[in-house]
């Protein structure tokens, strides 16, 4: 595994992470069972980024900590507070960077993950309620409790990340990116890349379309399309896949498989661009991991580009209804 550098205090991290999302609520015991094996593994092939939340009451957290608990110096562990949507103690709010909500969060977090630290703590969403400068001076103080050691936020845009920057070294930015997704190129990396910020890319698989096992809109389920978004309405879904067939010859010219290649093409955005895929499978953890391996001349990333330009490529909108204000964009 390669490693890159995140933030101005350098953080290691995998150049590839994993993102654990994949296994939420509560889990039967063999797909418990199989995410234990699925995280055991990745950490024993050097990945080592490890990116959680407390949302769903924390499940994640606690499935996490059982691999955590003869492993955590391997791992740079991150989570995140904030996001109450759906949460019993939301009280309306779906959002919360309030200091005194956040010292609650963090403490059942590190008992949930069974540790004394978090190695990258973020804020889930940003609270247009609360100056994000008050935000992260709460997060500050963690660090200097020794509770948490770096800390970042998510869905940030330009603005909120240079107010952040001021109070504090912000690690890293974590939001959605891939090919299909490239509307901060415009917005939030260019001030990430100024202020010497890690960005960390969540949905870089395009929330599973360029892992290239879709080959037909009945291959998702109605359920599934509806989960996923505009862009899986079987109106938008077969241009879709038409793009990520145009991948396929890329790919296999460069005998790899077309998830490789859409992670590889992250990597090659920067030096401080980090994607976290997030499978069940083993098999695919490390056909993901490999990506680190892959290199993509100029030639092939301008091919690459003219599948997936920055605006217009993908059929539908990214979200069911307008997110740009809780995203912060």
């Amino acid at each position: 595994m390669q490693y890159r550098y995140i933030g101005k205090q350098r953080l290691k991290v995998s150049a590839i992470g994993y993102g654990c999302p994949p296994f939420q609520g509560r889990l039967s015991e063999a797909d418990e069972k199989q995410a234990i094996a699925v995280l055991h593994r990745a950490i024993d092939i050097g990945v080592n980024f490890i990116d959680t939340a407390d949302h769903n009451n924390g499940n994640n957290e606690e499935l996490l900590a059982k691999v955590l608990k003869d492993r955590r110096s391997e791992v740079v562990l991150t989570t995140k507070f904030g996001n109450l949507r759906g949460q019993p103690w939301a009280e309306g709010r779906e959002v919360d960077g309030r200091p005194q909500y956040m010292s609650w969060a963090l403490e059942n977090s590190l008992r949930r993950l069974q540790t004394d630290t978090i190695d990258l703590y973020y804020l889930h969403r940003v609270d247009p309620k609360v100056p994000i400068e008050e935000t992260v001076g709460g997060m500050v103080r963690f660090i200097e409790q020794g509770k948490v050691r770096h800390i970042g936020l998510s869905e940030a845009g330009p603005e909120t990340l240079r107010r952040a920057a001021a109070v504090y070294p912000v690690a890293a930015v974590q939001s959605e990116y891939s090919l299909w997704t490239r509307d901060y190129e415009r917005t939030t990396i260019p001030v990430v890349r100024d202020l010497g910020i890690g960005y960390v890319a969540y949905y870089a698989l395009g929330r599973g379309i360029l892992g290239g096992g879709y080959k037909d809109f009945a291959s998702l389920g109605p359920k599934e399309a509806q989960r996923r978004g505009p862009r899986f309405y079987e109106e938008n879904f077969q241009h879709n896949l038409r793009l990520v067939d145009q991948l396929q010859a890329i790919a296999a010219a460069k005998r790899c498989t077309v998830a490789q290649l859409a992670l590889a093409w992250i990597l090659h955005q920067g030096d401080f661009f980090v994607p976290i895929p997030g499978t069940y499978k083993i098999s695919h953890l490390e056909s993901n991991a490999a990506a680190a391996d892959v290199e993509l001349n100029a030639d092939e990333l301008a091919a690459i580009d003219k599948i997936f330009p920055q605006q217009g490529a993908a059929a539908g909108a990214r979200h069911e209804r307008d997110r740009s204000k809780e995203l912060n964009i």
